[in-house]
């Protein structure tokens, strides 16, 4: 894909995400709505009119960019060799995990017990393992998704099941829920989907966000985790209150 088709690709879907479409975009820029769809048709953006497109979107030009840059093709699922390197390595699946969310060099060694040559072999050992591009004076280039997934039924999936998930749920003392909710139903086919649809794109906005809130500094971010769930289920204690049909 060419940078200019990147560009339009990713403009729509941001436009897509803030629910903007060809015709209000028309409206806000004083245009006919056709001359919109002839723009993002044959992506002849001049560049005074993508400056008023991402305003917007509340971006500026530069913001875009990056945004695009991050939209690059990357690893939306790894291999098995991967995973099971990076599990049998705590603390390089750790700086995969640092690098994955933008973490600097020098952010890794001051926040974790990792020294400077450590850390330059676990990123040497990333770059091998083609999960980052390892660039000069200790920079590098995440070669993998925001919002990749493990391998079904692979050794990470195991791993996030029994040791990250289960503890997830059981917060330590005074470890607050910043938002928790459960609910239950009865659903059509139909609305299962729109329920999916709808956490599908809650993900990839808070993909989003992660990447661009990596330009900020390590202080001014927080770590969150954020669990989305949904799958057939009833609670064995309603469960056993089934009648047993003849």
């Amino acid at each position: 894909m060419s940078q200019i088709a990147l560009v339009a690709s990713t403009v729509k879907k941001l436009l897509k995400q803030q629910q903007l479409t060809y015709k209000l975009i028309a409206e806000k820029l004083d245009m006919s709505e056709a001359n919109v769809k002839r723009i993002f048709s044959n992506n002849s953006f001049t560049l005074e009119r993508l400056e008023q497109i991402c305003e917007l979107l509340n971006l500026s030009l530069a913001d875009l960019f990056s945004i695009v840059q991050q939209q690059k093709v990357k690893i939306s699922q790894l291999t098995h060799e991967q995973e099971q390197q990076l599990l049998a390595n705590p603390r390089l699946l750790l700086v995969a995990v640092c690098v994955r969310d933008g973490w600097k060099f020098d952010e890794i060694i001051e926040y974790y017990d990792i020294d400077q040559f450590e850390c330059i072999q676990l990123l040497a050992k990333l770059d091998k393992l083609r999960i980052i591009d390892l660039l000069p004076n200790n920079l590098y280039r995440s070669l993998i998704a925001q919002d990749f997934k493990w391998i079904p039924g692979g050794v990470l999936e195991q791993f996030m099941q029994q040791e990250v998930m289960v503890k997830f749920m059981a917060p330590k003392q005074n470890e607050p829920w910043t938002f928790r909710f459960y609910l239950r139903g009865r659903y059509s086919q139909s609305s299962i989907e729109i329920i999916q649809r709808k956490l599908d794109q809650l993900t990839r906005e808070a993909a989003q966000l992660n990447i661009e809130d990596q330009s900020l500094s390590l202080d001014k971010r927080k770590h969150m985790g954020m669990l989305l769930a949904m799958r057939p289920w009833e609670p064995s204690l309603f469960e056993n209150m089934k009648r047993i049909k003849s």
